[in-house]
């Protein structure tokens, strides 16, 4: 095997090393890596489907009279490891919050991993809705055990599902890492902040992208291409986007959004509409509208919704 003179390249690397943490005032990780895992956090959500489905996302070989035991087992590893994956979190937040001490780090991961359990039987009854929504929604759909096994969006409801709960208790890193895994696997991005309530249903789904605080009702239906992001991002005073504020739609109940449809900004879709393929919204629709690429019409008697046709900005 030939060698290589790589000695140089190995200081220069230390070097960009040094430079970054100091640019970003890292401390020495004296303790060794202090982020989640990526790897880790693939593992156990592969091993919560199965908790939530054992006997379609569960091993093979498991039989209903086996199901308890596996789902109990399996469910004390699946909360060990996200309890270990939060104290790194929190170990994070620490390098910036004094406050966060060791003892406190160890409370905070403990509850906040018992608080997401309980939450389980209720993601799973979402989850249950949402299956049920494709099925009814796709004729292509021969069951809902296709629906679970085969669908991305299917896959891609269950970590966010999953991450959403995540967010909500103050563990957005881990929250992110979970979406972004489904993000890489089906192209479909859906922000752990988003809220999305029951029977949702991506159809086809690549391309679907649904941001950070958008807001999404029951029974909703999008298909692939859709985008529900932000139209401005308003800045602080060194001219950096603020955060947090609510920059994405509100789309009421009953809502229908076909392929590449583009919606942005805090506007509010309402109950009962329909919006056409390749429609670019940034106003308001009333509920009941019927808004389409060509020209801009309501079938519920509302004054015409301007912006919606081919040369709307």
């Amino acid at each position: 095997m030939a060698a290589f003179d790589i000695d140089d390249i190995v200081s220069s690397l230390h070097s960009a090393r040094l430079r970054w943490r100091d640019g970003q005032r890292r401390l020495l990780e004296s303790g060794g890596r202090d982020l989640p895992s990526r790897e880790h956090l693939a593992d156990i959500i592969g091993a919560l489907k199965g908790v939530l489905f054992p006997m379609r996302l569960g091993p093979p070989d498991l039989h209903q009279q086996g199901e308890n035991y596996y789902v109990g087992h399996t469910l004390t590893s699946v909360l060990n490891g996200l309890a270990e994956q939060a104290r790194m979190e929190w170990r994070h937040k620490a390098r910036h919050d004094a406050n966060l001490t060791p003892a406190l780090i160890e409370e905070r991961a403990h509850a906040t991993i018992q608080q997401f359990a309980q939450r389980l039987p209720a993601i799973r009854e979402l989850l249950d809705r949402d299956v049920l929504a494709a099925y009814q929604g796709d004729p292509a759909a021969g069951s809902v055990d296709e629906v679970l096994i085969c669908y991305p969006g299917i896959h891609a409801m269950i970590h966010h599902r999953v991450a959403h709960e995540l967010y909500r208790l103050e563990l957005p890193l881990l929250a992110r890492i979970i979406a972004e895994q489904a993000h890489s696997e089906t192209g479909i991005d859906i922000h752990p902040g988003a809220q999305i309530g029951a029977g949702f249903f991506i159809d086809h789904g690549t391309g679907v992208v649904i941001g950070e605080t958008a807001i999404l009702g029951e029974r909703v239906r999008v298909y692939q291409a859709v985008t529900l992001g932000a139209k401005r991002f308003p800045a602080d005073d060194d001219g950096n986007p603020r955060k947090g504020l609510p920059r994405h739609p509100i789309v009421e109940d009953n809502v229908v959004i076909y392929a590449g449809a583009t919606i942005l900004g805090r506007v509010t879709i309402g109950q009962g509409s329909v919006i056409g393929g390749n429609v670019w919204l940034t106003q308001d629709v009333p509920p009941f509208s019927n808004i389409t690429q060509a020209r801009s019409r309501t079938e519920a008697g509302s004054p015409p919704v301007s912006g919606c046709d081919n040369e709307s900005s």
